[in-house]
């Protein structure tokens, strides 16, 4: 049962999903994390994002990361990255969301081929005939699919889409979103524009960091959204060196490092992902360990 009025908004972190040394998922660790992360301030889960590693899982465990998430936290601080070949199958996985008790989910546009927009059209009224919230996510790098702030009104008005995750880093589209579909909510899509996105009037962040930090991310971006520049400038000045890793390639496995440095639960990655350079390594160890050392937590 849904509590949560709009089960998107707020600080959703993208988990990342720890596994043991034989790369199998730790379920209990997955789970506790889940609590941990809503214990420390954090509004809900997107378990089987690209953080989450989804892409190198069985359909058996992504649906059981899902129902390990609802059973943590509660359907309503879930919302499931569903992302998939066709939309035939993200509706399934969508449909999966529902029956485990989810309040929304996340959904990239086709990514198989660089779809147009009757395609992208097309696979967003698929999924949302579902009959669960679907929040878009627009990661055009990664995608070669560009979700414009024209596509994304045109999917608003038609009732097939209630949010998007703005992962282009470009500030001004939020502006372009408000005054195209001004009842689409955005939500931060990269860590590191939080502050100006959050400016521009996100009512969400769909979060990278918290998984190491949830307490300060958290602190940040209440700050940031309600507009206070005094308490939000210096804590995004202090975590931006760490931020910029969810931007980067190598996001998963530097976000797991941080968490392993804050004593969580990282462990590796599964292949094609591989261990950080010794030079990478030493990066995000100093910035993590600075923060902390900063009372950063």
């Amino acid at each position: 049962m849904t509590t949560r009025e709009k089960p998107w908004r707020g600080v959703m972190v993208a988990t990342a999903l720890p596994l043991h040394d034989d790369l199998t998922v730790d379920h209990d660790a997955y789970g506790e994390h889940c609590r941990w992360l809503v214990a420390n301030g954090c509004d809900g889960v997107v378990p089987n994002g690209s953080l989450g590693e989804y892409q190198t899982l069985t359909p058996e465990e992504r649906a059981a990361v899902v129902e390990t998430a609802v059973a943590a936290v509660g359907g309503d601080r879930v919302m499931p990255g569903i992302a998939a070949y066709g939309a035939l199958e993200a509706r399934r996985w969508a449909e999966q969301a529902r029956d485990a008790g989810c309040g929304a989910v996340m959904l990239l546009p086709p990514n198989a081929f660089r779809a147009d927009e009757r395609a992208v059209v097309a696979h967003y009224r698929e999924v949302a005939a579902a009959g669960v919230p679907v929040v878009a996510y627009n990661n055009p790098i990664d995608t070669k699919v560009d979700l414009t702030p024209r596509l994304l009104a045109q999917l608003h008005a038609e009732g097939l889409i209630v949010g998007v995750k703005e992962f282009t880093g470009d500030v001004r589209r939020a502006y372009e979103i408000a005054e195209l579909a001004p009842g689409l909510d955005v939500l931060i899509g990269s860590d590191d524009v939080l502050l100006e996105v959050a400016l521009a009037g996100a009512v969400g962040w769909v979060a990278g960091y918290p998984n190491a930090l949830p307490a300060s991310t958290v602190e940040l971006y209440r700050a940031a959204v309600a507009g206070d520049l005094e308490k939000a400038l210096p804590l995004y000045r202090s975590l931006h060196a760490l931020l910029r890793w969810d931007s980067k390639i190598e996001f998963v496995q530097a976000i797991k490092l941080s968490m392993d440095i804050a004593g969580r639960r990282g462990g590796p990655c599964r292949p094609p992902r591989q261990p950080l350079t010794a030079e990478q390594e030493a990066a995000v160890r100093a910035t993590t360990e600075k923060a902390l050392a900063e009372g950063l937590r």
